[in-house]
């Protein structure tokens, strides 16, 4: 796997990871600010993915698949 695809899959991972601390916070927060915590980084994690999704399909194209 080239270096910048592995960067990706890590990328995706990453966000993997910050769906599941943001779930996790979520369920056992106390209060508001810690929802707005924990909503800013399922957003950022939902952001990210869309970004590093994109630039998997660009590689993909670019390398001659589909």
């Amino acid at each position: 796997m080239k270096p910048c695809d592995k960067a990706i899959k890590r990328t995706l991972d990453l966000v993997k990871d910050m769906l599941e601390l943001a779930d996790e916070g979520d369920a056992v927060r106390e209060d508001t600010g810690c929802g707005v915590l924990y909503g800013v980084v399922r957003d950022s994690a939902f952001k990210i993915r869309k970004l590093a999704e994109a630039e998997e399909k660009a590689h993909i194209k670019k390398a001659g698949g589909n």
